[in-house]
């Protein structure tokens, strides 16, 4: 049905935390002044992307997944959502102190499929920028009483972090992206949020946004564990290809392209962001041209693709 990318138009999010840089550093026409996420690779409801080309213009990537599942080689029994979204953040100001919860406690307490490990490549990063990442309570008594004393600076966990750092982080995971980044996030296909310190900030309103302290508990693995992903390199022609992860959830790759490579696709669907640069991607003697900020799909049973151009991507597939 598709024999070429199926590129997509991302979906914007607008945030208290959000800024301009989806504009300055990509180019794109931002609706709101706090633009927070770009929702770029998307089937879930709370923001589906939009076909830009071929026999599914102006669908949805939903759409697709319900009712054309073989662009993703998706089995008769698979009746669950479009597995991963992808995002890119801009933290004009840090984000919320929050958790996730693993997919049992998502199935069971939230009747969704998913719930969500996520991972971000730090696309820009401000001189001192950092993450929180993880806690320091030894027990869920101590991280109750923790939280109940706001001793943040004792309880949270921090990591510097500059452009090109990678950042996997599990469901029940306390984390928080900070002040002057840019990540592309890869992450199971869920809005579930679990809000545990947000700096006692107001919206627009003047109403401080709500927090999920009893969920959060529930779901915080305790004590905090440290993950760590083996990375490693291979070339194909003028591609450099580093894994970044591998996990149960997802497999996300850092691509660096200068000249040509010609490639195979044996992955069920193969999910593409290109973070820098320009190029093309041909397919039986057609050819389509990517750059900076374009995303999209290579659908099942594509086969042979060549690769050309100076860009750099960030490539997932479950």
């Amino acid at each position: 049905m598709y024999k070429e990318p199926i590129f997509l138009e991302p979906v914007f999010q607008e945030r208290i935390w959000g800024g301009q840089k989806l504009h300055t550093e990509f180019g794109y026409t931002i609706p709101y002044e706090k633009t927070g996420e770009a929702w770029v690779i998307s089937a879930h409801p709370h923001g589906p992307s939009v076909i830009k080309n071929g026999l599914l213009t102006g669908k949805t990537l939903a759409d697709a997944w319900q009712e054309h599942g073989e662009l993703f080689n998706k089995r008769a029994s698979n009746n669950e959502e479009y597995p991963l979204l992808v995002k890119i953040l801009d933290a004009n100001t840090d984000l919320s102190v929050q958790v996730h919860p693993d997919d049992t406690f998502a199935r069971e307490v939230e009747g969704v499929p998913y719930g969500k490990t996520e991972c971000w490549y730090v696309l820009s990063a401000e001189e001192g920028a950092e993450l929180v990442l993880g806690h320091h309570a030894k027990s869920r008594e101590e991280l109750e009483r923790m939280l109940s004393d706001q001793e943040w600076e004792t309880f949270l966990r921090r990591k510097k972090v500059k452009a090109g750092d990678f950042v996997y982080v599990p469901s029940g995971t306390i984390h928080a992206i900070g002040k002057g980044i840019v990540i592309l996030e890869t992450q199971q296909s869920s809005d579930i949020t679990y809000r545990v310190y947000d700096y006692d900030r107001t919206d627009s309103s003047g109403q401080k946004r709500q927090l999920h302290l009893d969920r959060s508990i529930e779901v915080t693995t305790v004590p905090h564990q440290d993950v760590k992903t083996e990375q490693n390199e291979a070339k194909v022609g003028g591609l450099t290809t580093k894994t970044l992860t591998e996990s149960d959830y997802f497999n996300v790759y850092h691509w660096q392209l200068n000249g040509e490579a010609s490639m195979i696709l044996d992955q069920d669907f193969l999910q593409v962001s290109v973070t820098e640069g320009k190029g093309t991607i041909t397919i039986d003697e057609n050819v389509f041209s990517m750059e900076k900020g374009s995303h999209f799909i290579l659908p099942h049973g594509i086969g042979e693709y060549k690769l050309s151009g100076e860009a750099e991507f960030i490539v997932s597939h479950i």
